[in-house]
């Protein structure tokens, strides 16, 4: 359960016909040191989609990071174990979804 004043961040892709592999193995080694790395984050879960109501609208992936508050989604922006994640997406995806919302 998220707590008042928490705040949740998804991110989803559709990504590039031509997106390696190499790629996607490096986007969640990076991703699994973020709750150690950057501080006020809650939880991180990221992986394809399971749904079976076929409406993702084309986008495969997402992430979801829950921050304690603003000012740690704030801080996460400019992290330095973020901003390879953000660039490896921002490289790979033919198109991208980012929606915070506050708990």
């Amino acid at each position: 359960m998220n707590t008042p004043g928490s705040i949740v961040h998804v991110v989803m892709t559709q990504w590039r016909a031509d997106a390696p592999s190499e790629a996607f193995a490096e986007i969640k080694a990076i991703i699994g040191r973020f709750q150690a790395e950057i501080p006020g984050i809650v939880s991180v879960v990221e992986g394809a989609s399971v749904s079976t109501e076929g409406l993702e609208s084309g986008f495969e992936w997402a992430l979801v990071v829950t921050f304690e508050s603003k000012a740690a989604r704030d801080g996460y922006l400019d992290h330095p174990t973020h901003l390879p994640v953000a660039a490896l997406i921002g490289k790979w995806a033919e198109r991208v979804v980012v929606f915070d919302l506050s708990a």
